[in-house]
Protein backbone atom coordinates (compact mmCIF):
# COMPACT_ATOMS: atom_id res chain seq x y z
CA UNK A 1 0.00 0.00 0.00
CA UNK A 2 1.66 3.34 -0.65
CA UNK A 3 1.69 5.78 1.58
CA UNK A 4 -0.86 7.96 -0.16
CA UNK A 5 -3.47 5.17 -0.22
CA UNK A 6 -2.44 4.81 3.95
CA UNK A 7 -3.13 8.31 4.54
CA UNK A 8 -6.61 8.37 2.78
CA UNK A 9 -7.51 5.09 4.79
CA UNK A 10 -6.74 6.47 7.82
CA UNK A 11 -8.77 10.03 7.10
CA UNK A 12 -11.70 7.33 6.19
CA UNK A 13 -11.43 5.86 9.44
CA UNK A 14 -11.23 9.17 11.41
CA UNK A 15 -14.33 10.71 9.19
CA UNK A 16 -16.45 7.54 10.04
CA UNK A 17 -15.25 7.99 14.09
CA UNK A 18 -16.65 11.82 13.47
CA UNK A 19 -19.78 10.56 12.19
CA UNK A 20 -19.84 8.03 14.36
CA UNK A 21 -20.03 10.53 17.62
CA UNK A 22 -22.39 13.00 16.21
CA UNK A 23 -24.90 10.23 15.76
CA UNK A 24 -23.97 9.27 19.02
CA UNK A 25 -24.54 12.88 20.47
CA UNK A 26 -28.55 13.22 20.52
CA UNK A 27 -29.58 16.54 21.46
CA UNK A 28 -32.42 16.33 24.70
CA UNK A 29 -35.73 17.59 24.00
CA UNK A 30 -36.78 20.62 25.97
CA UNK A 31 -40.13 19.44 28.57
CA UNK A 32 -41.23 23.18 28.44
CA UNK A 33 -44.73 22.81 28.80
CA UNK A 34 -48.14 25.00 30.51
CA UNK A 35 -49.13 23.95 33.47
CA UNK A 36 -52.33 26.01 34.91
CA UNK A 37 -51.70 29.08 32.74
CA UNK A 38 -48.32 29.15 33.63
CA UNK A 39 -44.58 28.03 31.37
CA UNK A 40 -42.99 25.44 32.94
CA UNK A 41 -39.09 26.14 32.01
CA UNK A 42 -35.78 23.79 32.53
CA UNK A 43 -33.47 26.53 33.91
CA UNK A 44 -29.60 26.96 35.23
CA UNK A 45 -28.88 29.78 36.56
CA UNK A 46 -25.22 29.25 37.27
CA UNK A 47 -23.22 28.74 34.23
CA UNK A 48 -19.41 29.52 33.68
CA UNK A 49 -17.66 29.99 30.49
CA UNK A 50 -14.21 30.71 29.03
CA UNK A 51 -12.48 33.07 29.36
CA UNK A 52 -14.00 35.26 31.69
CA UNK A 53 -13.95 32.53 34.21
CA UNK A 54 -12.15 29.16 33.78
CA UNK A 55 -14.80 27.27 31.46
CA UNK A 56 -13.70 24.73 28.44
CA UNK A 57 -16.27 26.39 26.56
CA UNK A 58 -16.87 29.80 24.84
CA UNK A 59 -19.99 31.75 25.64
CA UNK A 60 -20.96 30.73 22.35
CA UNK A 61 -20.94 27.13 23.09
CA UNK A 62 -22.32 27.37 26.22
CA UNK A 63 -25.34 28.50 24.90
CA UNK A 64 -25.23 25.49 22.38
CA UNK A 65 -24.30 22.88 24.79
CA UNK A 66 -27.44 24.56 26.76
CA UNK A 67 -29.67 23.80 24.24
CA UNK A 68 -28.38 20.59 23.76
CA UNK A 69 -29.39 19.42 26.94
CA UNK A 70 -33.09 20.32 27.08
CA UNK A 71 -32.23 24.04 29.17
CA UNK A 72 -34.74 26.79 28.40
CA UNK A 73 -33.41 29.01 30.56
CA UNK A 74 -29.89 29.66 31.70
CA UNK A 75 -28.18 32.62 33.87
CA UNK A 76 -24.62 33.19 32.42
CA UNK A 77 -22.72 34.09 35.41
CA UNK A 78 -19.02 35.38 34.87
CA UNK A 79 -16.73 35.89 37.77
CA UNK A 80 -16.93 39.59 38.87
CA UNK A 81 -17.58 40.47 34.80
CA UNK A 82 -21.05 40.52 32.65
CA UNK A 83 -19.28 40.88 28.88
CA UNK A 84 -19.53 37.39 28.09
CA UNK A 85 -23.29 36.82 29.17
CA UNK A 86 -23.77 39.28 27.46
CA UNK A 87 -22.06 37.42 24.00
CA UNK A 88 -23.77 34.66 25.13
CA UNK A 89 -27.48 36.38 25.33
CA UNK A 90 -26.58 37.97 21.84
CA UNK A 91 -26.33 34.75 20.52
CA UNK A 92 -28.80 33.01 21.80
CA UNK A 93 -31.17 35.73 20.75
CA UNK A 94 -29.52 35.11 17.25
CA UNK A 95 -29.98 31.47 17.18
CA UNK A 96 -33.29 30.96 18.43
CA UNK A 97 -32.82 30.38 22.09
CA UNK A 98 -32.75 29.09 24.87
CA UNK A 99 -32.99 32.59 26.96
CA UNK A 100 -29.60 33.22 28.51
CA UNK A 101 -30.23 36.01 30.83
CA UNK A 102 -26.76 38.05 31.76
CA UNK A 103 -25.66 37.51 35.07
CA UNK A 104 -22.91 37.86 37.89
CA UNK A 105 -21.42 36.07 39.94
CA UNK A 106 -19.63 38.09 42.26
CA UNK A 107 -16.77 36.39 44.40
CA UNK A 108 -15.79 38.13 47.75
CA UNK A 109 -13.56 36.91 50.43
CA UNK A 110 -17.04 36.28 52.53
CA UNK A 111 -19.66 35.33 50.47
CA UNK A 112 -20.68 34.60 46.64
CA UNK A 113 -23.24 35.85 45.47
CA UNK A 114 -25.44 35.32 41.95
CA UNK A 115 -26.72 38.12 40.42
CA UNK A 116 -29.44 37.11 37.44
CA UNK A 117 -31.06 40.15 34.91
CA UNK A 118 -28.06 42.73 35.57
CA UNK A 119 -26.99 45.51 33.11
CA UNK A 120 -23.79 46.69 35.08
CA UNK A 121 -21.03 44.90 36.89
CA UNK A 122 -21.36 44.64 40.83
CA UNK A 123 -18.12 45.13 42.40
CA UNK A 124 -16.76 42.61 44.49
CA UNK A 125 -15.82 45.17 47.04
CA UNK A 126 -19.17 45.42 48.56
CA UNK A 127 -20.54 43.99 51.80
CA UNK A 128 -23.37 41.40 51.47
CA UNK A 129 -25.69 43.39 52.00
CA UNK A 130 -24.86 45.99 49.76
CA UNK A 131 -24.46 43.82 47.19
CA UNK A 132 -27.43 42.05 47.45
CA UNK A 133 -28.81 45.76 47.35
CA UNK A 134 -27.10 46.19 44.28
CA UNK A 135 -28.57 43.12 42.26
CA UNK A 136 -31.98 44.30 43.24
CA UNK A 137 -31.39 48.05 41.88
CA UNK A 138 -30.94 46.81 38.12
CA UNK A 139 -34.42 44.97 38.43
CA UNK A 140 -32.35 41.45 38.99
CA UNK A 141 -32.78 38.88 41.71
CA UNK A 142 -29.84 38.25 44.15
CA UNK A 143 -29.46 34.25 44.94
CA UNK A 144 -26.37 33.32 47.35
CA UNK A 145 -24.06 30.63 45.84
CA UNK A 146 -22.96 26.74 46.96
CA UNK A 147 -23.44 28.70 50.78
CA UNK A 148 -21.30 26.04 52.82
CA UNK A 149 -19.72 28.60 54.21
CA UNK A 150 -21.82 31.39 55.58
CA UNK A 151 -22.11 30.19 59.36
CA UNK A 152 -20.81 33.72 59.93
CA UNK A 153 -24.53 35.17 58.92
CA UNK A 154 -26.12 35.71 62.63
CA UNK A 155 -29.76 33.82 62.68
CA UNK A 156 -31.28 37.28 62.44
CA UNK A 157 -28.83 39.07 59.99
CA UNK A 158 -30.58 41.21 57.39
CA UNK A 159 -29.19 39.67 54.39
CA UNK A 160 -31.03 36.61 54.91
CA UNK A 161 -34.50 38.41 54.51
CA UNK A 162 -33.17 40.43 51.89
CA UNK A 163 -31.84 37.51 49.50
CA UNK A 164 -34.10 36.49 46.77
CA UNK A 165 -32.84 32.70 46.59
CA UNK A 166 -30.35 30.35 47.69
CA UNK A 167 -29.15 26.79 46.15
CA UNK A 168 -30.87 24.20 47.39
CA UNK A 169 -29.43 21.44 45.38
CA UNK A 170 -26.00 21.50 43.48
CA UNK A 171 -24.75 19.00 41.69
CA UNK A 172 -22.30 17.80 44.45
CA UNK A 173 -25.63 17.63 46.11
CA UNK A 174 -26.98 15.06 43.68
CA UNK A 175 -24.35 12.26 44.39
CA UNK A 176 -23.52 12.93 47.93
CA UNK A 177 -25.07 13.21 51.31
CA UNK A 178 -23.20 15.49 52.98
CA UNK A 179 -23.40 18.79 50.50
CA UNK A 180 -27.04 18.13 50.65
CA UNK A 181 -27.63 18.53 53.62
CA UNK A 182 -25.51 21.43 54.43
CA UNK A 183 -27.51 23.23 51.56
CA UNK A 184 -30.59 22.05 53.06
CA UNK A 185 -29.71 23.42 56.15
CA UNK A 186 -28.51 27.14 55.33
CA UNK A 187 -31.72 26.94 52.82
CA UNK A 188 -33.79 26.55 56.61
CA UNK A 189 -32.22 29.89 57.76
CA UNK A 190 -34.66 32.02 55.46
CA UNK A 191 -37.25 32.04 53.25
CA UNK A 192 -35.79 31.53 49.98
CA UNK A 193 -36.68 30.75 46.39
CA UNK A 194 -35.30 27.28 45.74
CA UNK A 195 -32.94 27.07 43.46
CA UNK A 196 -31.07 24.08 41.66
CA UNK A 197 -27.80 24.79 39.92
CA UNK A 198 -25.20 22.88 38.02
CA UNK A 199 -22.21 25.96 38.62
CA UNK A 200 -21.46 24.85 35.20
CA UNK A 201 -17.76 25.47 34.24
CA UNK A 202 -17.41 23.27 31.13
CA UNK A 203 -16.82 19.84 32.28
CA UNK A 204 -19.64 17.98 33.20
CA UNK A 205 -23.65 18.31 31.83
CA UNK A 206 -25.02 22.19 32.14
CA UNK A 207 -28.33 21.34 34.26
CA UNK A 208 -27.34 18.22 35.82
CA UNK A 209 -28.84 20.19 39.02
CA UNK A 210 -31.42 22.56 37.64
CA UNK A 211 -34.90 25.21 38.76
CA UNK A 212 -38.01 24.60 37.46
CA UNK A 213 -39.48 28.13 36.72
CA UNK A 214 -42.73 28.40 36.59
CA UNK A 215 -43.37 31.89 34.04
CA UNK A 216 -46.10 33.37 33.06
CA UNK A 217 -44.46 34.14 30.14
CA UNK A 218 -41.71 32.37 28.27
CA UNK A 219 -39.27 36.08 28.36
CA UNK A 220 -36.23 36.85 30.20
CA UNK A 221 -38.59 39.37 32.58
CA UNK A 222 -41.05 35.94 33.26
CA UNK A 223 -38.34 33.89 34.60
CA UNK A 224 -36.50 36.93 36.56
CA UNK A 225 -40.19 37.84 37.89
CA UNK A 226 -40.72 34.21 38.54
CA UNK A 227 -37.46 33.78 40.82
CA UNK A 228 -38.39 37.38 43.02
CA UNK A 229 -41.68 35.53 43.81
CA UNK A 230 -40.77 31.73 45.02
CA UNK A 231 -42.35 30.49 41.86
CA UNK A 232 -39.77 27.49 41.36
CA UNK A 233 -39.75 23.66 41.95
CA UNK A 234 -36.15 21.61 42.35
CA UNK A 235 -35.75 17.99 42.82
CA UNK A 236 -32.82 16.75 44.95
CA UNK A 237 -31.92 13.63 46.11
CA UNK A 238 -33.21 14.07 49.26
CA UNK A 239 -36.56 14.95 48.22
CA UNK A 240 -38.53 18.71 46.51
CA UNK A 241 -38.13 21.84 47.04
CA UNK A 242 -40.42 25.46 46.38
CA UNK A 243 -43.94 26.56 46.29
CA UNK A 244 -46.24 23.51 47.80
CA UNK A 245 -48.93 24.71 45.29
CA UNK A 246 -46.72 24.30 42.36
CA UNK A 247 -45.20 21.67 43.51
CA UNK A 248 -48.39 19.66 43.56
CA UNK A 249 -48.52 21.39 40.15
CA UNK A 250 -45.73 19.67 38.76
CA UNK A 251 -46.49 16.30 39.99
CA UNK A 252 -49.97 16.50 38.39
CA UNK A 253 -47.95 17.79 35.12
CA UNK A 254 -45.62 14.87 35.14
CA UNK A 255 -42.63 17.40 35.00
CA UNK A 256 -39.20 15.28 35.04
CA UNK A 257 -37.93 15.11 38.38
CA UNK A 258 -35.91 12.54 39.00
CA UNK A 259 -32.36 13.04 39.39
CA UNK A 260 -30.90 13.20 36.26
CA UNK A 261 -28.45 10.71 35.40
CA UNK A 262 -24.99 11.30 34.31
CA UNK A 263 -24.54 10.70 30.59
CA UNK A 264 -23.09 7.34 29.52
CA UNK A 265 -21.24 6.72 26.11
CA UNK A 266 -23.25 4.30 24.39
CA UNK A 267 -21.95 1.52 21.80
CA UNK A 268 -21.83 4.51 18.80
CA UNK A 269 -19.85 7.13 21.11
CA UNK A 270 -17.11 4.13 22.13
CA UNK A 271 -16.81 3.51 17.95
CA UNK A 272 -16.41 7.28 17.25
CA UNK A 273 -13.31 7.57 20.55
CA UNK A 274 -11.87 4.52 19.37
CA UNK A 275 -12.28 4.79 15.55
CA UNK A 276 -10.29 8.27 16.27
CA UNK A 277 -7.60 7.06 18.02
CA UNK A 278 -7.13 4.51 15.78
CA UNK A 279 -6.76 6.87 12.84
CA UNK A 280 -4.19 8.89 14.78
CA UNK A 281 -2.03 5.36 15.64
CA UNK A 282 -2.60 4.74 12.09
CA UNK A 283 -0.96 8.22 10.49
CA UNK A 284 1.38 8.57 12.92
CA UNK A 285 2.48 4.83 11.98
CA UNK A 286 2.56 5.56 8.30
CA UNK A 287 4.41 8.42 7.98
CA UNK A 288 7.14 7.83 10.50
CA UNK A 289 10.59 9.54 9.86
Amino acid sequence: MTAAARTVAAASVAIAAIAAGTLADAPAPSAARLVSGYHALAGDFHVHSFPSTWSTLSPIDTVIEARHRGLDVIAMTPHDSIWAARLGAWFARLTGGPIVIVGEEITAPRYHLIGVGLSKTVPDTLSFGDAIASVQAQGGVAIVAHPYQMDWLAPDAPELRALDGAEVVRSEALVSDEPAARLRDFFARGSFTAVGSSDFHGVGPVGFARTWVFAREPSTQGVIDALRDGRTVVYGRDGVHGDPALIALAAQAGLPHGVPALPLAGALAWLSRIGIVAALAAFLAFNRW
